[in-house]
């Protein structure tokens, strides 16, 4: 793996283009999130029921954020709570939510300690500027294992089931905007970040996450991003195999629907919210998206599980393939340059001003 100083990387792609797709990312990143956040709870909200909603609402195929709960929808889940501020017509500003606060704090982080920052200075912020009940699963129990005063690794390991679940693939973002073109050193930042709180596949989630979005910058396709991503994880690991499972499948002309029923039984028995089959309805929505960004989020909320963490990162990705000018504006709109934080001191802030401080740390020299 490639060392990382106490500097920022020199981008690949410095120059025009760069600043239009930092913001894309931020941008696609937070439209993507919203879509998938009503719902956000994949033991219920299936594929299936995801798109017998959808059809009910007349909203096949889906080019716009989920519409409200349609007349005679009995039978089906609950939307989560958070909908009414999540759904066509309602958004104004985005809604706060965790997808979306570490990568704000990932920001603070880079702009405080730099390149050369510690897991345990990652740690640190935390507690400093994250509220607690405003953690899930792995974050949580990380962060009650600092509370306690252990320090990593036995953060990530002690009394936490979650290890690898989800949540360190949704940090990785900040470090695949900083690093464009760069790729081992996006995923270097991403495992110094992720070992805080997870293990094994939890770990390299995040690694290929912040690759995957680093690729993007330079990439011609996303089928060439996606490729040089998984050169930064085990080949081994099964959520290498099941990345690369998705893409093989999808070579053989299968349909998304087909592929994705493939590739659950296959990973069947992790929960939802575990990464390798959130890795693999990530992967579905980028290679059957094929670089537009309306297709791709909605590709990938559809394929459900953790619906808001997949569509912030295939939002990401296909927002910095496609930069924030060519984003559809129904998707970013009605966000009106503003997201709610539970992050201290960021609760409103600027999504403009978000992704001109994430271009200055990708522009600043060694």
């Amino acid at each position: 793996m490639t060392s990382v100083g106490t500097h920022a990387p020199s981008p690949a792609t410095a120059g025009p283009g760069l600043a239009d797709r930092i913001l894309g990312g931020w941008l696609g990143r937070i439209a993507g999130n919203m879509l998938g956040k009503p719902v956000e709870q994949g033991e219920v909200w299936t594929r299936e029921r995801i798109d017998r909603y959808l059809r009910e609402a007349d909203a096949l195929p889906l080019t716009d954020y989920l519409p409200e709960p349609p007349a005679g929808a009995d039978g089906l889940p609950a939307l989560r709570p958070e909908w009414r501020a999540c759904v066509r017509g309602r958004v104004d500003g985005s809604c706060r939510d965790d997808d979306v606060d570490y990568a704000i704090l990932g920001l603070h982080l880079l702009e405080t300690r730099g390149f050369g920052f510690s897991t345990e200075q990652v740690g640190d912020l935390w507690l400093l500027r994250l509220p607690y009940l405003q953690t899930f699963t792995a974050e949580r129990a990380a962060y009650r294992n600092l509370a306690n005063g252990l320090r990593p690794p036995l953060t990530a390991t002690y009394d936490n089931p979650y290890q690898e679940w989800i949540g360190a693939l949704i940090r990785a973002d900040i470090h695949g905007w900083t690093c464009p073109g760069a790729p081992r050193l996006a995923a270097s930042l991403a495992r110094r970040d992720a070992v805080l709180s997870h293990t094994g596949n939890g770990v390299y989630g995040a690694m290929w996450a912040a690759a995957l979005i680093s690729a993007a910058f330079t990439a011609p396709t996303v089928r060439d991003a996606l490729d040089t991503a998984l050169a930064v994880v085990p080949a081994s690991s099964r959520l290498a195999r099941t990345v690369r499972r998705v893409i093989s499948l999808h070579d053989t002309r299968m349909t998304w629907e087909d592929t994705l029923a493939t590739v659950s039984e296959e990973t069947a028995g992790a929960h939802w919210i575990h990464v390798v089959p959130n890795a693999a309805v990530l992967t579905a929505g980028l290679v059957y998206g094929d670089g537009d960004f309306t297709r791709t989020i909605a590709l990938t909320v559809r394929g459900g599980l953790d619906t808001d963490s997949n569509g912030a990162t295939a939002g990401s990705v296909a927002g910095v393939l496609n930069g924030a000018r060519a984003i559809p504006a129904q998707w970013t709109e009605p966000l009106r340059d503003t997201v709610r934080s539970a992050v201290f001191g960021f609760d409103g802030v600027r999504i403009s001003e978000l992704a001109e401080r994430t271009l200055r740390l990708a522009e600043s020299a060694h």
